[in-house]
C-alpha cells in the first residue's frame, strides 16, 4: 500500500484497520490471513457462519459457507469467515440443557457485535438457519448497524413414512407420549424417528427457525425464497450468490440495518408471520430485535396486527403442509402478495437486493391456492396468534391461535399446578391429567427457569395422550414452534418475579377466552394478593454461573426476554 493512500478519503469502514502507514503493522497481519495487494481499495466483509454438528440445520453451512464467500469474492469484496454457537433446541428438549437454549440468542449477538466492532468490517452476510441463531444475528445487524444480507441454511425436506404420510420432528415427540399411553407400538415409534428428518435443514415445519427466515424476508434483509427454499439444492446456492452482490449494493448506497429495520418492517414481518401461523417464539424475538433497533413495538401492537390479518397458510404442525409445499406454492413473496391486496403493507420501504419492498413481491402469485389459501377463503379473519390479558397475565401472555381446536377456543377448568416441567411431564404420562383441566406450569420463565425452558414435551404428551381438544396448558415458559394446542405462554410476570400465577393453587378455575383475549384466574382480587403475600422466597439451585448471571439480568417475556443493559 502506498504512502498516497494516507491522504485517501476513507470510503469504507474497513479503512480504520487498513490505510495509512500506521497501519503496515495491521496490514503484516492481514496480509499473512491472505490479504492480497490488491484487495486493499476493496469492502472488508464478514461471512457470520454458525456451522456446528450436532445441529441438522447447520451441519452442511461449512461447505455452504465457501459458496458464500466464493460470491463474495466475484463481486469485489474480501470475506472473512467466522463461527457462532448454536443450540439445537429439539436435542436440548425436556432436560436441563434447555436453559441455555434462549440465553444463546444473547451469547450469539454479544460475539458477533466483538467480532465486527473489533475488526471494523463493513458489512456482513449471516448464515443462521434454527432456533435462536437467527434471532440472534438479527438482533447484532440491529444493534451494530452496518450493511448485512442474511441467507439461511434453507429447510429440511418433510419425512415420509412407508405408506406416503408426511411427518416431522412433532410426529416423533407425539409418537412418545403415544407410545406411554399405550396407544402406539415401540416398532411404530421406531419408524418416525427414523423417517421423520430425512435430510440437513431447519425442520420442516412452521416451527421456530422457518418462521423466522421467513420473517427475515418480510424484514427485508433477506432475499425472495429465503425462508423456503430447501437446504442442500441449487436454488438456495444461487440465493446466497445473489446475497453477495446485494450486499455489495447495500454497501455502495449506504443502506445499514437500522435503514431497513424500521416500525413498518416489523409490521410487515408480524403480518406475515400471522399469516402464516408461525411459532410463538417469534414475538420474543421480535421485541428483542425492535429494541435493538431503538424501534418502539410491543405486544399490543403484534397483536393488532393479527385482528386485521387472515390466517392464509397453515403448515405443521397447525396442518398437514410443510415448507417444501410453501415453497411450491409460490413461497413468502405470494403470501406476502396476498397481504398486499389487503393494503396493510408498506411496500415503498428500502429492502436489501431490490429498489423497495414492493419490488420484491411485483410478480408474485399463488401457485397452489390450496397450501396459501387467497383472501376471499382464508382459514380464519384473524391471524395465527394471539396475545391475550388478564389478572392472570397483567403484561400479556402470547398464544398460536392457529394450532387450537374450535372446542378449545373458549375453556374454563380446574388448574393443575407444578412448580416445573419435570413435575408436569411425570404428571401427563403418569395419565393424571384429565379432560378439561387446565395444567399450570410455572417457575420457568427467562429469570424462574433460569432460561425459560421450552414446554414441547409436556404439549406433546397431552396431544398424544388425545387430550389436544380438551385439557388447556398455561406456562411462564415458552413454547416450541412444534407445539400445538391450547398452549398459552409468556405468561407475565413469570411466577419467580412475584406474577399472579405464582398464586394460583389446584383446584382454582381459569377461563381463558381467545376470541376476547382473556385470561382470568377466578379467585378474588384480595385473595391473590395474600397469596403472594404469602410466598416464602425460592431458593435458586442453579450451579452455571453464566445463568446466574443471566437470571439477574434478563427482563419480562413482555419485553422480548431481553437482558438489561
Amino acid at each position: 500500500m502506498s504512502h498516497d493512500d494516507e491522504t485517501t478519503k476513507t470510503k469504507h469502514r474497513s479503512d480504520a484497520i487498513k490505510r495509512g502507514t500506521e497501519r503496515a503493522p495491521h496490514r503484516a497481519l492481514l496480509r499473512a490471513t491472505g490479504v492480497k495487494e490488491e484487495d486493499w481499495g476493496k469492502p472488508f466483509v464478514a461471512v457470520v457462519n454458525s456451522y456446528v454438528d450436532i445441529v441438522p440445520g447447520h451441519v452442511h453451512l461449512q461447505q455452504f459457507g465457501r459458496v458464500v464467500k466464493e460470491a463474495i469474492r466475484a463481486a469485489g469484496m474480501v470475506p472473512f469467515e467466522f463461527n457462532t454457537i448454536g443450540v439445537d433446541d429439539g436435542i436440548a428438549m425436556g432436560h436441563s440443557g434447555m436453559r441455555y437454549s434462549l440465553p444463546s440468542r444473547e451469547l450469539i449477538a454479544d460475539c458477533v457485535e466483538t467480532m465486527i466492532e473489533a475488526h471494523q468490517l463493513d458489512g456482513m452476510i449471516c448464515i443462521p438457519n434454527c432456533d435462536k441463531i437467527t434471532p440472534g444475528m438479527l438482533m447484532a445487524a440491529a444493534r451494530l448497524d452496518v450493511p448485512t444480507v442474511f441467507v439461511s441454511g434453507g429447510a429440511m425436506r418433510a419425512g415420509r413414512t412407508p405408506d406416503g404420510e408426511a411427518i416431522n420432528l412433532a410426529t416423533v415427540f407425539e409418537g412418545v407420549a403415544q407410545l406411554k399411553a399405550g396407544k402406539t407400538s415401540l416398532q411404530r415409534l421406531q419408524m418416525l424417528e427414523e423417517s421423520a428428518c430425512p435430510s440437513c435443514g431447519s425442520c420442516s415445519g412452521m416451527f421456530t427457525a422457518n418462521s423466522m427466515n421467513c420473517m427475515s424476508e418480510a424484514l427485508g434483509l433477506a432475499l425472495p425464497f429465503n425462508g423456503s427454499a430447501l437446504a442442500g439444492t441449487d436454488e438456495r446456492n444461487d440465493i446466497a450468490k445473489r446475497a453477495a452482490f446485494a450486499l455489495k449494493d447495500a454497501i455502495e448506497r449506504g443502506l445499514t440495518a437500522r435503514k431497513v429495520l424500521t416500525l413498518e418492517a416489523f409490521d410487515d414481518a408480524f403480518a406475515l408471520d400471522v399469516a402464516m401461523g408461525g411459532s410463538t417464539n417469534t414475538v420474543l424475538h421480535g421485541l428483542a430485535i425492535a429494541r435493538e433497533a431503538d424501534v418502539d413495538f410491543d405486544l399490543a401492537r403484534i397483536d393488532a396486527i393479527s385482528k386485521r390479518v387472515p390466517y392464509l397458510c397453515k403448515v405443521a404442525p397447525s396442518g398437514k403442509f410443510h415448507m417444501e409445499d410453501v415453497h411450491r406454492a409460490g413461497g413468502v413473496p405470494a403470501i406476502l402478495s396476498e397481504l398486499r391486496r389487503l393494503g396493510v403493507l408498506h411496500l415503498d420501504r428500502p429492502v436489501v437486493g431490490a429498489s423497495s419492498f414492493g419490488a420484491t413481491i411485483e410478480s408474485a402469485k399463488i401457485l397452489d391456492t390450496e397450501v396459501i389459501r387467497p383472501l376471499e377463503n382464508p382459514y380464519t379473519k384473524q391471524g395465527g396468534l394471539a396475545v391475550l390479558y388478564g389478572n392472570l397475565a397483567p403484561e400479556g401472555s402470547v398464544v398460536k391461535t392457529g394450532g387450537i381446536e374450535p372446542s378449545m377456543r373458549k375453556h374454563e377448568g380446574p388448574a393443575r399446578v407444578f412448580d416445573g416441567h419435570d413435575e408436569a411431564i411425570a404428571a401427563i404420562h403418569a395419565g393424571e391429567i384429565v379432560a378439561g383441566d387446565v395444567v399450570v406450569i410455572r417457575y420457568e420463565g427467562p429469570a424462574g427457569g433460569p432460561g425459560m425452558r421450552e414446554q414441547l414435551e409436556p404439549t406433546s404428551a397431552i396431544s398424544g395422550r388425545g387430550l389436544g381438544g380438551s385439557v388447556a396448558l398455561i406456562t411462564d415458559g415458552r413454547f416450541s414452534g412444534a407445539t400445538r394446542g391450547a398452549c398459552i405462554g409468556h405468561v407475565a410476570p413469570e411466577a419467580a418475579a412475584g406474577g399472579p400465577i405464582a398464586a394460583v393453587r389446584d383446584g382454582d378455575r381459569i377461563a381463558i377466552d381467545v376470541e376476547a383475549r382473556t385470561i382470568e384466574l377466578k379467585v378474588d382480587a384480595a385473595e391473590i394478593a395474600a397469596r403472594l403475600r404469602a410466598l416464602a422466597p425460592r431458593e435458586k439451585n442453579v450451579s452455571s454461573r453464566w445463568l446466574r448471571r443471566y437470571a439477574k439480568l434478563v427482563q419480562s417475556a413482555s419485553r422480548g426476554a431481553v437482558m438489561g443493559d
